[in-house]
């Protein structure tokens, strides 16, 4: 019993030990860290289990050596953050692996990769034809980065010559049935906005699993009920609507009036109007 209990408090104490130093090492993701480190972490754990178990003959000991591979990689990682050549030793180098559309049969050797990891990484990336590939770099994690050709990438606003709204973070104002004031208060809205919108989509806040408000000010509702559907909002596109009627209602009035003065006027105020939805359609209709 008491050596149980002499388990149970060393297994605390390191716990929060070895916490408290991986938090100081920094929140690096275990599936995106260099090989080395993944051996460091794996041998950190080792001695913390050995630890526990008091399988080391000296505790004192045991602890020196967690604190030497906590130590070292921080260091490394000093290093390496004021010295390329420091990070190019510790993390390795980025290796090309297709240029210009040209595999590199030597790089892909130096890496041991196959022709066939190489298309089954090509396909992680969402591409199935390596001819539209024109350069593909192996990162030091392991992990493919990919550059399409200019003519098979996707059309962005930017290439439209869009004008588009900036986006900030949603914000979750309601989660599990309940209000989250902060985030509501964040947004810059009250509480009777927010029951004006459930009214409105008919839906009630218990039944609400998760409420998001994006940057427009639209809120997106998850039910705990699947079986109803949730209204989607037409904010935008009925005030786009409402403008290009109003647009459409001056033309026909300045063909309907017979005042030259009058029909100036309905043009003036139709072309006006023109010129505003073809700003705001970019807004307004995404």
């Amino acid at each position: 019993m008491v050596e149980l209990l002499m388990v149970m408090l060393r297994a605390a104490a390191l716990y929060i030990l070895v916490f408290t130093l991986i938090r100081v090492m920094g929140k690096k993701h275990p599936a995106k860290t260099t090989p080395f480190n993944f051996v460091n972490y794996t041998v950190i754990a080792a001695i913390t289990a050995l630890l526990v178990l008091g399988l080391y003959p000296n505790l004192i000991f045991g602890i020196t050596a967690l604190m030497v591979w906590v130590a070292l990689p921080i260091i490394g990682d000093f290093l390496a953050a004021r010295s390329k050549t420091a990070h190019d030793i510790l993390h390795g180098k980025e290796i090309v692996l297709i240029k210009q559309g040209k595999i590199m049969d030597d790089n892909l050797q130096q890496v041991r990769l196959t022709g066939e990891e190489l298309l089954s990484d090509l396909r992680q990336k969402n591409v199935f034809r390596l001819a539209d590939v024109e350069f593909a770099t192996l990162e030091t994690t392991g992990e493919i980065s990919v550059l399409l050709k200019s003519n098979k990438n996707p059309i962005t606003p930017y290439d439209l010559q869009w004008d588009v709204t900036p986006q900030t973070e949603p914000q979750t104002v309601v989660l599990d049935g309940n209000i989250l004031h902060g985030s509501l208060t964040e947004m810059g809205l009250t509480h009777n906005w927010l029951n004006t919108e459930l009214k409105a989509a008919g839906i009630s806040l218990d039944n609400v699993f998760i409420g998001q408000v994006d940057s427009n000010g639209e809120l997106y509702l998850d039910l705990f009920d699947d079986a109803v559907k949730v209204p989607q909002s037409k904010v935008r596109e009925m005030l786009y609507a409402n403008l290009e009627k109003s647009q459409a209602d001056f033309v026909r009035y300045g063909y309907e009036t017979q005042d030259s003065e009058t029909k100036a006027m309905y043009s003036q105020n139709a072309q006006e109007l023109e010129e505003l939805l073809k700003k705001l359609q970019p807004f307004l209709l995404r």
